[in-house]
């Protein structure tokens, strides 16, 4: 194995650039994946690891599940593509019902993308051609929020508030409005987070007057800042934002492409959890648990009714889409993942288990010096390291990659992949990660830890 993983290995480092790769080096310290199964991973050196990030927030149902396969297999036999432009498909318009049935209220109309960017893109360019309809053209400001991440694209990326992901690479500056960091981390002792609440959705009611209510379009957010460091905002936020928006006839949009599809125990957490329902809903990862890449665009009926009896004589065209939107394979395998989620009853899986998940990690937190906050819901979590505050921001920065560098490296040592952001690490295992396993996992990450708080004495 060792002369074809070193061949591999060169192919890789000489022409894959990877995501958020640091061009400054010639080098690819990339680990080969070879094979997978359950909640775990193999290297090319025999190397096994649990998969702590859950491929990236993606592998609900866990690796190697051979009837999604099946399933695949025998779709790209009977019918491997077909032009959603010209005709639709059997799993595409099977799937778009299913999901119907399992969003809140009367979200159903299903926008099929390729990915959780190109759902965000799709929903702001529906907002666009919404108001267009209603001859309302001026309302085309979207709000969204610091330490948000909605995708990849020039539209998704310039709508998330991540200021470092943003150094190299320019995003759409006009049109797009952003409101400060909600983390409740961020009060001081004498701010209760009450109190923090209410100043920031003071502060999204004040920006979309300032603003002008009949220039806002949209407000967009996550139900928990995921990239952002797993952030919960404040009880009650999501209900009185979604307040303010119905207030001035601003939509909602809910970037569900972490926390849909069982993450948090439920198939959406919007109204589940948070209390409220949003005008549309975007969603991707735990779709077809990372098996085929795919996306979607969940619209509500008053949305499509409003477009429908709008006085416009013109056709109402709504001009946006992808070569493989409702790809029939991609909704073959999503058919076939809720499928598993249904019958092996996932959700009520997460809802036992996420408990012993939060108590773990928020039991690291409790015990070393070298954490900052642990914190998370569901099956999401995070440990977010000390920085140095005394230290400029580009001595700052270099400060908190290190400390995500060396936990990174202490628990994969031990057969633990986490996922690294500056200064934290991020947690999403497979949905079927089991009570045993969970320990197992947070017992290497105790000894990861331990680690890392000699290396900072």
């Amino acid at each position: 194995m060792a002369p074809v993983t070193d061949k591999i290995k060169n192919l890789d480092t000489k022409h894959f650039l990877h995501p958020w790769q640091d061009c400054s080096s010639e080098l690819s310290d990339y680990n080969m994946i070879v094979r997978s199964e359950g909640i775990y991973l193999y290297d090319a050196n025999g190397n096994k690891y649990i998969d702590g990030p859950g491929g990236m927030w993606c592998v609900n149902i866990g690796y190697g599940r051979k009837e999604i396969a099946k399933e695949i297999a025998s779709q790209c036999e009977k019918l491997p593509y077909s032009s959603p432009w010209f005709s639709s498909t059997e799993p595409a318009a099977r799937l778009a019902h299913k999901l119907s049935t399992l969003t809140p209220s009367d979200l159903n109309t299903v926008f099929f993308t390729t990915c959780g960017s190109t759902a965000l893109d799709s929903a702001i360019r529906f907002v666009h051609f919404y108001f267009n309809c209603l001859n309302q053209s001026e309302k085309k400001i979207i709000i969204a929020r610091e330490k948000g991440y909605h995708g990849s694209t020039l539209l998704s990326s310039s709508i998330s508030g991540k200021e470092r992901d943003k150094r190299y690479l320019d995003t759409i500056g006009t049109g797009i409005e952003f409101v400060s960091d909600v983390n409740p981390n961020l009060r001081n002792s004498e701010t209760s987070e009450k109190e923090w609440c209410e100043i920031k959705v003071s502060e999204l009611e004040k920006k979309i007057l300032d603003v002008g209510p009949d220039k806002v379009a949209a407000f967009v957010a996550e139900p928990v800042l995921a990239s952002g460091g797993v952030i919960l905002p404040p009880k009650g936020y999501h209900l009185m934002t979604w307040e303010v928006c119905k207030k001035y006839k601003i939509l909602y949009i809910s970037d569900e492409v972490v926390t849909g599809f069982g993450r948090l125990g439920h198939w959406f957490s919007s109204e589940e959890i948070f209390d409220f329902v949003p005008d549309i809903i975007t969603c991707a990862k735990g779709l077809t648990s990372g098996y085929i890449p795919m996306g979607a665009t969940i619209i509500s009926d008053s949305l499509m009714k409003d477009i429908k009896a709008s006085k416009n004589n013109n056709e109402l065209l709504f001009a946006n889409g992808f070569t493989y939107s409702g790809h029939p394979v991609a909704a073959a395998a999503a058919l076939k993942t809720i499928e598993i989620m249904e019958s092996e009853k996932i959700l009520q899986h997460v809802q036992e288990i996420a408990p012993h998940f939060q108590k773990r990690i928020k039991g690291l937190g409790e015990k070393y010096n070298c954490i900052r906050h642990a914190r998370g819901i569901g099956l999401l979590g995070c440990l977010e390291g000390h920085s140095d505050k005394n230290l400029n921001e580009d001595d700052r920065l270099a400060f908190d990659h290190h400390f995500g560098s060396i936990i990174d490296k202490a628990a994969e040592k031990r057969g633990l992949l986490l996922r690294p952001i500056i200064n934290m690490c991020v947690f999403s295992p497979p949905l079927i990660i089991t009570k045993t396993e969970i320990d197992l996992m947070f017992d290497i990450l105790d000894d990861a830890v331990l680690e890392v708080e000699k290396h900072f004495q």
